[in-house]
């Protein structure tokens, strides 16, 4: 499938926009023609069903149809049902969206079809320039006759009083969060307010609806990993709306779901400011405390068994903490690429939830004293890949729990630093150290993004990824206490 997408900024109120655009007579040129065409059978312009037609230079026959319109989220849909033109499937979705810097609108058009592969640039041009961009000019020449005449449709006025009482002012918008004061243990966690300013230029500014809470909160709080000065907000992960954008941002819109899992911290707030480079929309088959607590350690079970180390069928796996929030994700994930899964836990309850997730020999170890039931569960022949985020107190067991030619992927360090270690030991069995980072692998959007649709769509397929304890977000400190006293199971997350 080709897909074209353009958008616009217009210098009209929405309504005005949107009291164009729904006369689907009036709404640009019919992909192929340079005509906007005539509405057949008397319907009226803003009838779902609606056709209108048109004809190509050779007179052939061209008709588009309206399968979809909603006046209150101000989007449309159409397919072409006739051409004579190499475009199949073709279906275009439009929306606007509120600008709240000045009275304004945002357009964006979106088209999708199948081509012939020689036609595929050619056709993707045409459309973007003959269709879309035509349509951009026909609609603002429309609106700005309209508001110089200084009249104003019914249905602008309709749409006016529907949504005037829930604008967005484009001023601070106060917000609750959590501050670490100073680096320390869950008690430097305090509960404060502020004020976000809008959006600068490439940032998004997001109403959280859900907050991830993980180890990483842990390292910035204590100070282990220098990714917070106090007084600072931390927090890496969360779900939640889009309120506004900023300047020179594409893809994003009021209104959106969006999620991420990305520095800087600040995530331990209600409303904050990201970047957009750093989001993804939210599918509407995955709820918000979902995405919220899939991001960080979804996006880390998919790229530690699918680009560290390229899990396959038969592999003999090793997760410590197999029931935690990484743990659980990488034992289902493992289990359904067909690998033999071995995991760690620290209880007999929490054996028992790895095993329900996929973990074929649950181990009962705090970090140590697992190597000789590994060595039994694989029949002497030790793990071809050790996920490890304990870190400190598990290490070398971990080297020695490997196969021949194994790897050990360091992915955190639960229970503290390594210590320094002789790369020679390696050699005994040819194995491979990998300390990866996650947020190395998101650094790119379009990559982000491609991780995100794969965690995404293997939720839909069934991998359990809701969180199993929720806090209000007042209630950080008490839930950081759980999580480093091991009083907790999966993923949890803030409620603001």
């Amino acid at each position: 499938m080709v897909e074209v997408v353009c958008s616009t900024v217009i210098d009209a109120p929405l309504e005005a926009v949107w009291a164009v655009l729904r006369d689907f007579s009036g709404a640009g040129p019919i992909p192929g023609s340079n005509l906007a065409g005539a509405l057949e059978g008397g319907r009226t312009a803003a009838a779902v069903g609606a056709t209108r037609a048109a004809a190509t230079q050779s007179g052939a026959a061209l008709r588009e149809r309206l399968i979809d319109l909603d006046d209150r989220k101000h989007t449309l849909k159409t397919c072409l049902v006739d051409t004579p033109l190499p475009l199949y499937g073709y279906v275009a979705h439009q929306f606007l969206r509120r600008v709240t810097d000045g009275d304004r609108t945002f357009w964006q058009w979106r088209a999708s079809f199948a081509t012939d592969p020689q036609r595929r640039d050619d056709f993707a041009a045409r459309i973007a320039e003959d269709v879309m961009a035509a349509g951009f000019a026909s609609v603002r020449a429309r609106v700005s006759r309209t508001r110089s005449a200084g009249s104003e449709p019914a249905v602008m006025r309709v749409a006016r009083a529907a949504t005037a009482a829930t604008a967005t002012a484009p001023g601070p918008l106060e917000a609750a969060i959590v501050q670490v004061s100073r680096h320390g243990g869950p008690e430097v966690l305090e509960n404060a307010r502020a004020n976000v300013l809008p959006p600068g230029p490439g940032q998004v500014r997001v109403r959280h609806s859900a907050i991830g809470i993980n180890y990483i909160d842990v390292y910035c709080r204590t100070g282990a990993y220098p990714l917070l000065a106090p007084p600072g907000v931390p927090g890496m992960e969360a779900a939640g709306i889009v309120v506004d954008v900023g300047e020179g941002v594409v893809g994003f819109l009021p209104g959106d779901r969006v999620a991420y899992a990305a520095p800087p911290v600040g995530a331990y707030a209600s409303v904050r400011n990201i970047a957009a480079d750093a989001l993804v929309l939210v599918p509407p088959s995955i709820d918000d405390e979902t995405a919220a607590a899939a991001m960080l350690k979804g996006l880390s079970a998919e790229y530690l068994l699918h680009r560290v180390h390229r899990v396959r069928e038969g592999d003999r796996v090793l997760v410590h903490s197999a029931a935690g929030g990484v743990g659980l994700l990488l034992c289902q994930w493992a289990k359904k690429l067909g690998a033999v899964v071995v995991g760690t836990v620290s209880s007999a309850d929490k054996a028992r939830l790895a095993r329900d997730h996929g973990c074929d020999y649950p181990i009962v170890s705090r970090g140590t004293g697992f190597l000789k039931a590994v060595q039994d569960a694989t029949k002497g022949k030790g793990c071809d890949v050790v996920y490890d985020g304990i870190g400190k107190a598990s290490f070398l067991e971990s080297f020695e729990a490997l196969a021949m030619c194994g790897h050990l992927v360091s992915y955190g360090q639960a229970s503290g630093p390594l210590d320094p270690v002789d790369p020679a030991i390696f050699s005994r069995k040819s194995a491979s150290l990998t300390r990866p980072v996650l947020f190395h692998y998101t650094a790119d959007p379009e990559t982000l993004r491609a991780m995100a649709a794969i965690l995404f769509a293997a939720i839909d397929a069934g991998l359990r990824a809701a969180p199993r304890q929720r806090y209000p977000l007042s209630q950080a400190a008490q839930a950081h206490r759980d999580l480093e006293g091991r009083r907790t199971v999966g993923a949890s997350i803030l409620v603001p």
